[in-house]
Order: C-alpha cells, then sequence, then structure tokens
C-alpha cells in the first residue's frame, strides 16, 4: 500500500461541485469525475467522510425571490444535501466502492440517521461515509457542518474542494492579479475576510486546531496527491 499523510480525513463539496455548466442541478459528468477521485483515495486506504452541499439546487437568493422564510429555506437546502449524497452514493458504488449516507434528518427508508460512533465504525470497516442534511438545524451552513462533523469523527484535516487552485486574496475569475496564498493562518482569514469557510467554521477549526486544505478538485489528481503529502492548494492552520 501506497504511503499516506492522512489516516482519516473529511472532503467538503459544495452543490456547485456536482451542478452543470450553469451551476445549477446535478451534472452527471461531474459526479462521475468526483466519484473517480474518491475510488483513488479508498484505492490508498484513507478513511475519508464526505460532507456535501445543496447549493445546486436550493439557493438562498432564489429562496429570498420568492418570499421564503430562512427557515424554510435552510430545511429545503437540507434536503437538497440528501439529493446530492444519494447521487454520489450511487455512482460510487457503482464503481465498486461501498458507502453509507447518514442524515442529520431522518429519513429512514433512504439514509442511515447520523450517529457519531455509527459514522465511525463506517468508516473503520473501509465505508465511505457521506454526511448529508448539514447539522440538522436552520442557521448553519454545510462549511460548519463539515467542520462539526470532522471533529467529531476525529478526522486529521478538512479538504474543501472548489472550482480555484487555492485561496486568493480576491476572485481570481474576476480578478486576474489576485493573488494567491499558500499558507494562511485562522486569524488571518477571519481578519481579511476571505472566502474560505463561513465565521463560525473558521473558529471552529481554531478552537480544535483542525487544519483546512483548499485546493482545484477539478484538476485530476489532486485529492490523491494531498493525501500523498504534495504540496497542493492552500493550508488553513496555526501559526
Amino acid at each position: 500500500m501506497q504511503k499516506i499523510k492522512f489516516q482519516r480525513v473529511l472532503l467538503k463539496l459544495g452543490g456547485e461541485a456536482l451542478a452543470d455548466k450553469n451551476r445549477q442541478g446535478i451534472s452527471a459528468s461531474a459526479v462521475r469525475e468526483i466519484a473517480s477521485e474518491v475510488k483513488q483515495v479508498k484505492q490508498l486506504g484513507v478513511e475519508l467522510g464526505i460532507v456535501v452541499g445543496g447549493g445546486n439546487i436550493v439557493r438562498g437568493r432564489t429562496a429570498e425571490d420568492m418570499r421564503i422564510s430562512r427557515v424554510a429555506v435552510d430545511y429545503m437546502g437540507m434536503l437538497a444535501t440528501v439529493i446530492n449524497a444519494l447521487a454520489l452514493q450511487d455512482v460510487l458504488e457503482k464503481k465498486g466502492v461501498f458507502t453509507r449516507v447518514l442524515s442529520a434528518i431522518d429519513m429512514a427508508r433512504i439514509a442511515e440517521p447520523y450517529i457519531r460512533r455509527r459514522a465511525i465504525r463506517h468508516l473503520e470497516k473501509g465505508r465511505i461515509v457521506i454526511m448529508a442534511a448539514g447539522t440538522g438545524n436552520p442557521y448553519f451552513t454545510t462549511d460548519t457542518a463539515a467542520v462539526l462533523r470532522a471533529i467529531e469523527i476525529k478526522a486529521e484535516v478538512i479538504l474543501k474542494g472548489t472550482k480555484v487552485d487555492g485561496v486568493y486574496s480576491a476572485d481570481p475569475l474576476k480578478e486576474p492579479k489576485a493573488k494567491r496564498f499558500t499558507r494562511l493562518t485562522y486569524f488571518e482569514v477571519l481578519k481579511r475576510r476571505l472566502q474560505v469557510m463561513d465565521t463560525t467554521a473558521i473558529s471552529l477549526c481554531m478552537d480544535h486546531r483542525l487544519p483546512i486544505i483548499v485546493f482545484n478538485l477539478r484538476k485530476r489528481g489532486n485529492l490523491k496527491k494531498i493525501l500523498q503529502g504534495e504540496k497542493i492548494g492552500t493550508i488553513v492552520g496555526e501559526e
């Protein structure tokens, strides 16, 4: 078995990672690509938990236009993450990767309830654990849910897959001269208000000394390279 840097990790996927070119719905090709990357990681022997977002299905701005309450929107978003989780699970299992979906909202017919000890046991048995429905509570983002789950399952690092190769001083897709950071402290992220994760998520990582690696998920092989110790993307951690 190849040498790996991290034994247990949590991968955070935004809903956009599964979306089509219009950043909506579920793209079959995008899900297949992600599943292929995850399978490579599984072959390394890494214990992998995944938290998925739902922004490709439910967006806050769209809901605001419809004048839906924040609480209702958040619950709709949780249900959207379950849809994404089921799609990813099905593609992974067709690739021969054993997978479990654990939901923070009880949905006995389609997913197991999220129970910390159960999640850890699935990981120990070599299964990919997809954690859906956020924290199960409104007013919390899936970024915060990802950090909370990572702490609970005792993950060594959070890997945040994005469409760019790290954290920049500004949106590199809009500002070509934006500076890319190779390393940042939690405090720098908060002070500069960089779009890594929301404030609550960053604060939780800081309190528990949990590092974050932000990387380009769309570049094939990046996920595997990170787990083998290569310096990919931006690391957010302590001094």
